[in-house]
């Protein structure tokens, strides 16, 4: 078992494109710059905790890390990779795997295929620079909003193929309907293929809903026009001033129900027209009977006022 790659006995194999050496003990990554064709490069199950030293391999188009103690996605500038595997890293409790922004931005006009599964990642918006990812692996993860997912696929126009399953956001209601909604180039979702009458379905629903929210916003928008002062009633305080001849003096009693009453009021007459013209001196005028039955304990926003019970039930005084 190797403590670090040594090239010393591969040296002269300068033509090498092809190097195992998973499932060894390797903990740094070193001398491997005699091997400048190489393209498949296999550290699995290792443990290595940085990577590095890699650079020299401007042929590479594979590397697969997966199962070790690698922290952050770093140290690929220059590497035009088309596959990178960095699956199931023995990451300490608590911590995810993270992606330097330079090494992403290298890997940006080649990087095909990448695994990142089972590294505890709750985010992977920031992969969206990836613009020719043809594969995303990134089952049994945290992965928890639908949105974000959204966002990410509205940035990669070229994501064929994409498994989540073992995360959270798999189990949020209409996600799989939701993906495929808002990317055309996907064609399996979580192992399953998206098929042309499924996409095609949700589309066809999704238009229906849309134009049934226009209809009813648009009616809704008549409806306030035609009653333009029962609109203006939710944003009001109405005030009513009623008098108690036994407080001698009169007091301003607020209440909700005012608006109702007038409404029906209103849709009796029979020029609505003209009575919309007169709401606000009716809100003034109001006998005292009328004011009395539309006064509730509920209209009441004045603590001090109690109920006395020598007159109406609905008729309120000022406590002494």
């Amino acid at each position: 078992m190797l403590a670090n790659i040594t090239g010393d006995d591969l040296s002269h194999c300068k033509n090498l494109s092809v190097l195992y050496l998973y499932d060894n003990r390797i903990s740094q990554i070193t001398n491997l710059n005699y091997a400048t064709n190489l393209t498949h490069l296999y550290l699995q199950n290792n443990c290595i905790s940085c990577i590095e030293n890699l650079t020299s391999l401007k042929k590479l188009e594979k590397l697969y890390l997966g199962s070790n103690y690698i922290a952050v996605i770093e140290g690929l500038e220059g590497i035009e990779l088309r596959e990178l595997h960095v699956e199931s890293q023995r990451l300490p409790l608590g911590e995810k795997l993270l992606f330097d922004p330079r090494t992403l931005q290298s890997l940006a006009k080649s990087l095909s295929i990448l695994n990142i599964s089972n590294n505890n990642i709750d985010d992977i918006r920031d992969l969206q620079i990836l613009e020719n990812l043809n594969h995303l692996i990134a089952v049994d993860n945290q992965l928890l909003h639908v949105k974000d997912l959204e966002f990410l696929l509205n940035k990669l126009m070229k994501l064929r193929k994409m498994d989540l399953n073992g995360n959270p956001v798999c189990l949020k209601p209409k996600y799989r309907d939701r993906l495929i909604l808002v990317s055309k180039s996907l064609e399996y979702l979580d192992g399953k293929e998206i098929k042309n009458m499924e996409r095609q379905f949700l589309i066809n629903w999704k238009a229906s809903k849309d134009a049934k929210k226009i209809i009813k916003k648009k009616i809704s928008k008549d409806e306030d026009a035609k009653n333009p002062y029962i609109g203006n009633f939710e944003t009001m305080h109405h005030i009513v001033p009623v008098y108690y001849p036994h407080v001698g003096k009169p007091k301003l009693v607020f209440f909700s129900d005012i608006q109702n009453y007038l409404a029906n009021r209103n849709a009796s007459s029979e020029s609505s027209l003209e009575d919309n013209s007169t709401t606000a001196e009716d809100m003034g005028n109001l006998s005292l009977k009328e004011s009395e039955k539309l006064l509730t304990n509920n209209d009441i926003h004045e603590p001090h006022l109690l109920q006395n019970p020598k007159v109406n039930e609905n008729v309120f005084v000022e406590k002494e």
